[in-house]
């Protein structure tokens, strides 16, 4: 909200105040938080693919990210409870892109090589 609308509603001058533009700011700033959720689940499931397939090829600093993105969810959620509700359609969404991703790091293996679904559920991607 522009410096001019914060100031209005904080001295209470809402008759003052343009309520389309204020709608649109905060349908905006959902936006955005919904894209950040959606940013950092694909980081967190391409890590997550690199890690599981294959077993073997894994490597330590992977593990850091998954645990910096699962801190990163949590605090996201827990800043923006709205955002609960969305996590498993995002998940699904976003996973196609996660394997994209896994599959650059990687490097030595072809989408055909990960699930065609996302093998991980909410549950199962603590602590969301």
């Amino acid at each position: 909200m522009g410096d001019g609308t914060a100031r209005k509603l904080g001295a209470g001058h809402i008759a003052e105040v343009d309520l389309e533009q204020v709608a649109e700011e905060i349908e905006s700033l959902g936006k955005s938080e919904q894209q950040q959720l959606a940013n950092r689940l694909v980081i967190l499931l391409g890590h997550l693919l690199k890690w599981d397939f294959p077993p073997s090829q894994r490597k330590g600093g992977w593990k850091a990210t998954i645990n910096e993105q699962r801190f990163r969810i949590h605090r996201l959620l827990s800043k923006h409870p709205s955002l609960q509700p969305l996590v498993e359609e995002t998940i699904a969404e976003v996973y196609p892109k996660a394997v994209m991703s896994a599959v650059n790091g990687i490097g030595t293996m072809v989408e055909q090589d990960f699930p065609r679904t996302c093998p991980y559920s909410r549950g199962e991607i603590p602590p969301l």
